[in-house]
C-alpha cells in the first residue's frame, strides 16, 4: 500500500480498479467522483458517506445512473462495516475525504471532531492496510500549518493548528504517515551475498509427513523431511517483492533490497535426500508457486496481530526481546 496526504455499481467490462471516495457527498469529493467516473470508464468508483447534514447527493445526480457508480452509505467510525465494505467490495486505492469540517462547531463538539476526524482515519487505515490497498490519498487542510500574513508555507512546514478542527485533521495526518512508515517503507533484508540456498516446504506438506512418519515410520530409523527444490535468498527476496509489490521493473526490486552484513556464520545450503521418505508414501504435494502466495496471503491477513511485529523485519534481531 502506498500513501499521501493531499492537502487541500456496477462492474463494467475491463474493470482495471476499483476506487473508494469517502465523504463522496461533500462538496469537492463530490466533484472528484464525477471526474473519475467520467474519465475512468473502467473504474468503479465507490462512494461512501454517512449523509450528514452537510452532505447532498445533488452534485452526484449526472452520475449516479453510471454502470461504473456505486453508492454506499455508513459510517467510517464503524469498523465492521468498513471491514466488510473492504472486503466485498475489494478496494483497489482510498481516497478519504471524510469528516467533521466547520471550523467554528469544532469548538463546542471537540471530542466528536477528534472521533470522527482521527479515529474514523485509523479505522480505514486498519482496514486499508489489512485489505493491502495499493493507494491511501489522505485529504487534509491548508490550517495544519496555522495562520501567517507574511510566509509562504510548504509541504515541509511544521504543523501548528490553531482550531481544534485543524488539531483533528493534523492527528490524522500523523496516523497516515505512521502507517506509511511502519508498514510500507521497509526493505527486504539480505544477510551477506544472498547466494546461499534454503529448500522450502510448505506447512501442510511438513505436517503430512510427521504423521506418515507417525503411521509408517520404523522405530530406530531417521527420516529426512525436505524437497529438492531450493532456492537462493536473493531469488525468494526478488519473487516476494515482484508479488507483493505488483511490478515487473527489475530497478524497482532492487530499490527494495537491503544487503546487510552477514552472520556469524551462515551455511550456503542444506541439500537432502530425502528418498527414504518418498519410499513411505509421502511427497510434497504443494508447489513452490502456489505455496508462496499462500504465505504471503497469510501473513497479510495476520501479520498486524503480533505482539511486535516490527521486531520481526529487524536484520539482528536484539537478544531477550520476543516478537
Amino acid at each position: 500500500m502506498s500513501g499521501g496526504v493531499s492537502r487541500a455499481g456496477g462492474a463494467p467490462r475491463g474493470l482495471t480498479k476499483r476506487v473508494l471516495v469517502t465523504g463522496g457527498a461533500g462538496f469537492i469529493a463530490s466533484h472528484v467522483i464525477v471526474s473519475l467516473v467520467e474519465k475512468y470508464p473502467n473504474y468503479v468508483i465507490i462512494n461512501l458517506d454517512k449523509l450528514d447534514y452537510c452532505a447532498s447527493l445533488t452534485n452526484l445526480k449526472t452520475v449516479s445512473e453510471k454502470e461504473n457508480y456505486k453508492f454506499v452509505q455508513g459510517d467510517i467510525c464503524e469498523p465492521n462495516f468498513i471491514k466488510e465494505l473492504f472486503e466485498t467490495e475489494k478496494i483497489d486505492i482510498v481516497l478519504h475525504f471524510a469528516a467533521q469540517t466547520h471550523v467554528g462547531l469544532s469548538f463546542w463538539h471537540k471530542l466528536e471532531f477528534n472521533y470522527v476526524n482521527v479515529y474514523g482515519t485509523y479505522i480505514l487505515l486498519r482496514a486499508a492496510h489489512k485489505a493491502n490497498v495499493e493507494k491511501f490519498v489522505y485529504v487534509s487542510t491548508d490550517e495544519v500549518y496555522g495562520g501567517s500574513c507574511d510566509k509562504e508555507f510548504d509541504e515541509s512546514s511544521p504543523k501548528q493548528p490553531t482550531n481544534p478542527y485543524a488539531t483533528s485533521k493534523a492527528a490524522a495526518e500523523c496516523f497516515v504517515q505512521s502507517y506509511w512508515e511502519r508498514y510500507q517503507n521497509r526493505k527486504c533484508c539480505i544477510h551477506g551475498s544472498g547466494l546461499q540456498k534454503r529448500n522450502f516446504l510448505y506447512a501442510s506438506d511438513a505436517a503430512e509427513a510427521f504423521l506418515t512418519v507417525l503411521k509408517k515410520g520404523q522405530p530406530g530409523e531417521i527420516y529426512n523431511i525436505g524437497t529438492s527444490f531450493a532456492v537462493s535468498i536473493t531469488q525468494l527476496a526478488k519473487e516476494l517483492i515482484h508479488l507483493i509489490k505488483n511490478t515487473s521493473s527489475e530497478a524497482e526490486v532492487e530499490h527494495w533490497m537491503d544487503y546487510v552484513k552477514d552472520r556469524p556464520t551462515n551455511d550456503m545450503g542444506y541439500p537432502m535426500n530425502s528418498g527414504k521418505m518418498y519410499s513411505l508414501g509421502w511427497k510434497p504435494k504443494v508447489s513452490w508457486k502456489e505455496g508462496i502466495k499462500k504465505t504471503i496471503e497469510w501473513y497479510q491477513e495476520n501479520f498486524h496481530n503480533w505482539k511486535n511485529p516490527e521486531k520481526a523485519l529487524e536484520p539482528f534481531p536484539v537478544a531477550g526481546e520476543s516478537v
